[in-house]
């Protein structure tokens, strides 16, 4: 990486910090590159010192530049994929804005692909001193969702209990609040939640209420699991329906005309190739960035049948 390339990082770093009020070692602590390392690359330095007893320095490899450029949000590399604000993203941007800050418990319901990771990120990159995301999987079980609050919280447990350390996150998150946060955790694919995980954030809603804001964003599936465990009773589902009840906000389907995506594409025969064949934001992702990457590269028009060569497509 040439010289040009980490000032323009280093710079970029240091405009987000100022921006978002962190310390170099919120900085650190956010990116999860060492403070040692933000603080000589904040101070022009691209080595630092590997061993103080001898005095060895290294150089600090490019990894470490790439992950701060990452966190802050800078492209290094030309961009094949345009941000275009969907109603979509509207109402995602502004359920969370107000339920940060009100410290309220909401669920995001939207369809697949139409773009709630995304601008999940966007938010927390807009609010990075307090807005902390956590991505379920489908083999989570609880533990693991506990250990997921904590690594995106950065915080020191000392429990060794499940309940010991939900206690101590939630101590920590009104520390935060008490502070001036507005701190925020979002989880998203929250479909792939079990039932002890949504009994869980209903110990978090209780004792977080108004201090902390809690979202769950995820597919209808997450509000169907959530129904099908209320009508049979299932241990705190129940009680938990009944506290997120009006705090469900349902997005609008994906406009698959695209409109704004497809802005830049003049031939009319691609336009409905792809309004055809890609059922979401996600898909048409897919399809676009390498495709025009490819053809960047080879110097060859973008058509539907280059398309279908470069994805293989029969």
């Amino acid at each position: 990486m040439k010289l040009e390339q980490k000032q323009q990082i280093v710079e970029a770093a240091r405009t987000y910090a100022t921006e978002h009020g962190l310390s170099q070692n919120d900085l650190a602590r956010k990116s999860g590159i060492s403070a040692k390392y933000i603080s000589d690359m904040f101070n022009g330095k691209t080595f630092t010192v590997a061993n103080t007893a001898t005095g060895k320095t290294v150089e600090i490899a490019d990894k470490y530049y790439l992950k701060l450029a990452d966190y802050v949000g800078l492209t290094l590399k030309k961009e094949y994929w345009k941000t275009v604000v969907t109603p979509q993203m509207q109402r995602i941007l502004v359920s969370l804005q107000v339920a940060k800050e009100n410290g309220e418990t909401n669920i995001i319901v939207g369809e697949t692909g139409c773009g709630k990771s995304y601008v999940c990120d966007l938010f927390r990159r807009k609010y990075p001193a307090d807005t902390y995301i956590v991505t379920v999987s489908q083999t989570d079980n609880i533990g693991d969702i506990i250990e997921k609050m904590i690594t995106a919280l950065k915080v020191n447990v000392s429990a060794k209990s499940r309940s010991g350390k939900v206690s101590e996150i939630i101590r920590y998150l009104a520390d935060r609040r008490a502070d001036g946060q507005e701190p925020q955790i979002i989880f998203d694919e929250s479909e792939y939640m079990k039932q002890p995980a949504l009994c869980a954030m209903k110990s978090l809603y209780d004792n977080l209420n108004r201090v902390c804001s809690i979202v769950l964003v995820g597919t209808d599936q997450l509000m169907m699991h959530l129904e099908q465990m209320k009508r049979k009773n299932k241990d705190g589902i129940p009680q938990f329906y009944r506290r997120v009840k009006f705090g469900v906000r349902r997005l609008d389907p994906i406009d698959r005309s695209y409109p704004g995506f497809l802005d830049d594409i003049t031939d009319k025969e691609l336009v409905c190739f792809l309004r055809e064949h890609c059922d979401n934001y996600g898909e048409l992702h897919d399809v676009l960035v390498p495709a025009k990457r490819e053809a960047d590269i080879t110097g060859e028009p973008l058509t539907v049948d280059f398309i279908k060569t470069v994805l293989d497509i029969r």
